[in-house]
C-alpha cells in the first residue's frame, strides 16, 4: 500500500511531530479538528513521531479506515519540522519522503505554473 498508491487522489504530510500511540480515531481527530480537513476523502495522511524512524499512513477506503505502520531498520525519513501545517504532497515528493530523501530537493526540476502572455 504504501508503494501503491494509484487509487488515492491526493496525499498530505503533517508536518511537526505527532504522537505516535495515536491510534485511527486520534489521528482522526488531528485532521478533523486541528486541520479542519476531512479524513474519510480519497486521501493518505502521513504523520511521524520524534524519532524520525517510523510513520503512520491513515486512508479510508469504501468500508473502513487503513492505518499503515512503517518504522526503518536503518536511517531516518527526511521530515519536516517547521510549524505544524499540513503539506500537500506530489507523487515524486512522496517517493523522495519514502527513499530518505528530503522532499525540498534543491535541484529538482519544478513544474511551471500557466503564466500569462
Amino acid at each position: 500500500m504504501l508503494g501503491e498508491l494509484s487509487g488515492v487522489a491526493k496525499i498530505y504530510l503533517v508536518t511537526g511531530y505527532t504522537d505516535m500511540r495515536r491510534s485511527i480515531d486520534g489521528l482522526m481527530a488531528i485532521i478533523r479538528d486541528t486541520y479542519e480537513m476531512d479524513p474519510y476523502s480519497n486521501s493518505l495522511f502521513l504523520f511521524c513521531g520524534k524519532r524520525c524512524d517510523r510513520l503512520k499512513a491513515l486512508h479510508f477506503e469504501k468500508d473502513g479506515f487503513v492505518l499503515l505502520y512503517k518504522r526503518l531498520d536503518n536511517g531516518r525519513f527526511q521530515w519536516p519540522r517547521n510549524a505544524s501545517e499540513v503539506r500537500n504532497l506530489t507523487r515524486q515528493e512522496y517517493r523522495w519522503l519514502c527513499e530518505g530523501l528530503s522532499i525540498d530537493q534543491p535541484k529538482a526540476i519544478k513544474s511551471v505554473t500557466n503564466k500569462q502572455f
